[in-house]
């Protein structure tokens, strides 16, 4: 061989056999391994919530209807046209259905004396009333007003109302409670706050239109309630709905809140209130 040749070809060679070892494995049959270079996965930003606005409401009256001045409402709402309301305190707590235009109870029933009757809600074909803090709530017919049944429940009932599913309970508390109303086990519960902060003092509940609306004991302020977060979506200022000179010493404060489904009407009164009202809501 020409010894330049070779001089020339060794290098090559031995490129060649070194190119076989990394690449190929020197003909064993497999290809040879080598360690990926990892793929650190890019983080998607975390989306930022959209607040849910709280609008402010004031009122209008479109009717004004009369009301017994001696029911202590603690639970009213409309079901097919028809008005029903629970009233409180023992020894006067009664079930009633009501001629909305006169005010006049067209049936009743009176709750044993050591019950104090608290919030009222229907589904179903059947009424049911709560007790303030007996722990049990009575079951009738709604047609008959035949009491078909009890359930049980713990802390005090205060407001009553459903979604056409569930019966949401009020405490008194800032806590909402969705109950089975086949078991009468609580399926959840929601904290409501307004502002940020809990928002206690839930009395009678309505469901109207997905949200839950409720009178603030004591206050002349309805809220609207996200039924799913408990966020208070809205305020319902009612100051000075009942004239002053309606108004006696028995008269107490605002609580009754019945919506009719079929024409869009929305109605309050309040516990040995002369008056019950149609509204509209004027957003402000």
């Amino acid at each position: 061989m020409n010894r330049n040749r070779f001089c020339f070809a060794l290098p090559l060679l031995i490129v060649s056999i070194m190119a076989c070892f990394i690449n190929t494995g020197c003909g064993d049959g497999k290809a040879a391994t080598s360690t990926p270079t990892p793929v650190v996965p890019t983080a998607s930003p975390t989306p930022t919530p959209t607040p849910e606005p709280t609008r402010s409401y004031t009122y209008k009256v479109v009717n004004t209807y009369p009301h017994d001045i001696y029911a202590f409402t603690q639970g009213l709402l409309i079901s097919d046209g028809e008005m029903y309301e629970s009233t409180g305190q023992n020894g006067l707590s009664t079930l009633r259905k009501v001629e909305l235009t006169t005010g006049k109870v067209v049936k009743k029933v009176d709750v044993p004396a050591q019950y104090f009757a608290e919030g009222l809600a229907e589904l179903k074909g059947k009424l049911y009333q709560l007790t303030w803090q007996s722990g049990v709530g009575f079951i009738y017919e709604r047609d008959t007003f035949k009491k078909i049944g009890e359930f049980r429940y713990s802390g005090e009932g205060w407001g009553l109302t459903t979604d056409g599913t569930d019966l949401i309970l009020s405490d008194g508390t800032n806590q909402i409670r969705f109950i089975d109303p086949a078991t009468f086990s609580v399926k959840r519960t929601i904290s409501v706050f307004g502002g940020g902060l809990p928002l206690d003092q839930l009395n009678e509940l309505e469901y109207i239109n997905g949200e839950i609306y409720a009178n603030i004991w004591k206050t002349n302020s309805i809220v609207k309630i996200n039924p799913q977060s408990g966020k208070v979506t809205g305020w319902i200022d009612m100051s000075n709905i009942l004239p002053e000179k309606d108004r006696t010493t028995q008269t107490d404060v605002l609580n009754g809140i019945a919506f009719d489904k079929e024409k869009e009407r929305l109605f309050v009164t309040g516990k040995r209130w002369p008056k019950l009202f149609e509204i509209q809501l004027i957003e402000q």
